[in-house]
């Protein structure tokens, strides 16, 4: 896992941002359940490598909400409550809407500089061909949901949902929006995997969504996420009340 950088820094980063991502799929393959506590000393153990990219790996999921740190005891996977999985829902609404606004309206900002900053909306060519490559990941995150496969699903969705974000031409909301999507699959990864068979269960609109956006239908787009989260939200409810 070491990096391979010359730089003892840049290899320091990048080994510790590996263990951030290893230790994030961990939890999302639920493998590391919620709940469970581990240390510095056993992660670090586990992948023989040293202590300090491994305490930072751990602080970095920390502030992203996926552990908690305890000085006493080490660390452990977050609890997340159905509750707040509602709440994800609502947040993830609110940040999609901010999204198709930034792709679609363009007077979705009031400033000249705001505005140049939407030139990746989907009347640009280049936003066309990216949006061609954010439906090709969409076809293999659907593949994945007819498939009942969550492991590949969950990798093809994040990437997505990331890619998508960022056309709307605003880092930051695209890294909150990432960091919501991670949250929630932490969430519902807990209650999804007690079902021995997903075939047909899970959402899979993706291309179905980049289509309606690509011919600027802003309502359809809509629509779909919403019948998307009533659908997440309705199966997690049902699964969480056992």
């Amino acid at each position: 896992m070491a990096g391979t950088g010359g730089n003892g820094t840049v290899t320091r980063s990048t080994l510790r941002q590996q263990i951030a991502d290893a230790l994030r799929d961990e939890v999302l393959a639920g493998r590391l359940q919620p709940g469970q506590e581990f240390t510095v000393k056993e992660i670090a153990e586990q992948y023989g490598v040293s202590a300090t990219p491994v305490r930072e790996a751990l602080v970095d999921l920390s502030a992203q909400g996926l552990l908690d740190a305890d000085q006493h005891r080490g660390f452990s996977v977050h609890e997340y409550s159905l509750d707040d999985y509602r709440g994800m829902i609502e947040a993830r609404s609110l940040v999609t809407d901010s999204i198709f606004r930034g792709l679609l309206d363009a007077e979705a900002s009031t400033t000249r500089a705001a505005r140049a900053a939407l030139a990746t909306r989907v009347d640009d060519p280049r936003t066309a061909a990216a949006l061609a490559g954010v439906r090709r990941r969409g076809e293999e995150a659907q593949r994945a949901a007819l498939a009942g496969d969550l492991n590949i699903l969950i990798g093809y969705d994040l990437r997505f949902w990331r890619e998508l974000s960022g056309l709307a031409g605003n880092p930051y909301l695209g890294d909150f929006m990432h960091r919501l999507r991670v949250q929630s699959w932490v969430c519902a990864v807990q209650y999804l995997r007690r079902i021995p068979d997903l075939r047909g269960q899970l959402w899979a609109e993706h291309t179905e969504l980049v289509d309606a956006l690509a011919r600027r239908d802003a309502l359809a787009a809509h629509e779909i996420v919403t019948d998307y989260n009533v659908h997440s939200l309705a199966l997690i409810e049902r699964l969480a009340a056992g």
